[in-house]
């Protein structure tokens, strides 16, 4: 059991803070009774958080304000879908929220989903998912998906310097690079704001 721990949390560790994760994410380490039993065990001990039943995640730390943060929403969101298959897509104005574009505080996230229509509460945070055909789902990547919506949200306003700074330290250059090469055969107008946001990075 020890071996299957130090196994898990050299994997957490591995994605970084703010990871969110499920036990599935480690079935090549051993059996699901060992997993589940290794992952309560990490969460006594204070290693993981237990943000919702079945998901777990290593907590951002702010030293700022000397405490722990939230759960990353979209973290949580996507590993919400890889326990249950969902593909899932999220909406415009929970995009505008994660990459800190809006001036509203956000009490919910909206997430299109191929899967079931449902609403989880994490703390003061609600997250829901709704059923609905999904577009632009041929983006590989999670970020790709995060910015292509935020930007359709703005309905064609472009991004003011600000926002464009706001989204840079969102992403580091290397994500940058790989929406950019990602984003190029989504809707035009949508793939000219990104360049125009990366335009240094290409």
């Amino acid at each position: 059991m020890q071996a299957i721990e130090n196994k898990i949390i050299n994997r957490v560790y591995g994605n970084g803070r703010g990871w969110a994760f499920i036990k599935n994410d480690f079935l090549d380490l051993g059996s699901s009774a060992a997993i589940d039993q290794a992952l309560s065990r990490l969460a006594k001990q204070g290693r993981v958080r237990r943000v919702i039943r079945g998901v777990y995640d290593y907590p951002r730390f702010s030293k700022l304000l000397d405490t722990t943060l939230e759960a990353d929403i979209d973290k949580v969101a996507r590993a919400l879908a890889r326990k249950f298959g969902w593909n899932i897509q999220v909406s415009g104005n929970a995009a505008l929220n994660i990459l800190g574009l809006s001036t509203q505080v956000p009490g919910s996230y909206l997430y299109l989903s191929d899967g079931k229509s449902c609403t989880y509460q994490l703390g003061r945070q609600e997250l829901s998912f709704r059923k609905t055909k999904l577009k632009d789902i041929g983006l590989k990547s999670t970020e790709s998906q995060l910015l292509v919506q935020a930007i359709i949200a703005l309905d064609k306003r472009k991004l003011q310097a600000s926002e464009i700074r706001a989204i840079k330290e969102y992403f580091d250059i290397q994500t940058r690079r790989k929406i950019l090469r990602d984003a190029r055969y989504t809707t035009s107008w949508v793939y000219e704001e990104i360049k125009r946001v990366f335009r240094e990075d290409a």
